[in-house]
């Protein structure tokens, strides 16, 4: 696929958002042609667009995002951690596919609050809106999304968390790695490699979450009995609720046992854009 800072890439990112963003709030009540219409492009033309950065067509994407979707995923995609690495599902989704490596800060580091630690970051298009995204000289360690939140919030969120470090805007220096997480070149320049800066029980959480494949679903509890620590349901969804880097760490895949979709700390609208676009590129 061509460069993330293609013109006609950036555009096209543009274009998919918005029609994520319509069809999220429209339902199957907008049609292709509605669809092309409110795109400024003809139906042709905008279903090529949106099936080549979806993976499937608006017609069938609109289906994902039906009510009840997430009820169905976790009666049809439900993952058990226990056997997901044995079984070769941790392996089988595409995320994996886009990791070398992962490394986690340690805990006396990450009780220091980021001191010492340089933090790039920097504003870059995807199919769920604007995305913050920042990282050190070793991985992505910060993603937020900021349509349901505003810009200025998601900032302020993620440098809140790591206070004494110290952040320069420099999106050149994450370029790469952010055209291999959204998926714009098949391998990118160089993989995107994560560090994890979390407390030690939150990256037992994160790296559970990280063995749920593409696609699929699980829950709450069933990262709690995964890490050894059945009775650990609530401080499981505080520590998925704070996890820094939104979908590649795939909190969204987190959902409660009765199927509901739970919280998302960007808006439950990104949430099931998420849950929609992995299910449907699952199924392409």
């Amino acid at each position: 696929m061509e460069q993330l800072n293609d013109t006609e890439d950036r555009y096209h990112y543009h274009i998919v958002r918005r029609a994520i963003e319509l069809v999220d709030d429209k339902g199957s009540s907008l049609t292709l042609d509605g669809l092309a219409r409110e795109m400024g492009m003809s139906p042709a033309h905008f279903q090529r667009v949106f099936s080549r950065w979806v993976g499937v067509s608006p017609k069938r994407y609109q289906q994902y995002l039906a009510l009840g979707h997430a009820k169905a995923l976790l009666a049809e995609r439900f993952t058990t951690l226990e056997t997901a690495h044995a079984s070769g599902l941790s392996g089988g989704g595409r995320l994996h596919d886009l990791f070398l490596r992962w490394e986690a800060m340690s805990p006396g580091d990450y009780a220091k609050g980021g001191a010492g630690l340089t933090i790039f970051w920097g504003w870059f298009p995807s199919p769920f809106g604007p995305a913050i995204v920042m990282g050190t000289a070793k991985g992505i360690c910060g993603m937020g999304f900021a349509a349901e939140t505003g810009e200025r919030a998601a900032l302020d969120d993620l440098i809140a968390r790591w206070p004494a470090a110290q952040f320069v805007e420099d999106p050149d220096q994450l370029r790469p790695w952010v055209m291999s997480t959204f998926g714009v070149s098949d391998a990118g320049p160089e993989p995107a490699p994560l560090y994890l800066i979390g407390a030690p029980f939150q990256i037992k959480v994160w790296e559970a979450l990280l063995r749920v494949p593409s696609g699929h679903v699980t829950t709450y509890s069933e990262i709690a009995q995964s890490i050894g620590n059945p009775r650990a349901v609530r401080a499981v969804g505080t520590a998925v609720g704070r996890n820094p880097v939104s979908w590649l760490i795939p909190c969204h895949r987190a959902l409660r046992k009765s199927g509901g979709l739970g919280g998302y700390h960007w808006g439950l609208p990104v949430k099931r854009a998420m849950l929609a676009y992995e299910a449907a590129r699952a199924e392409a």
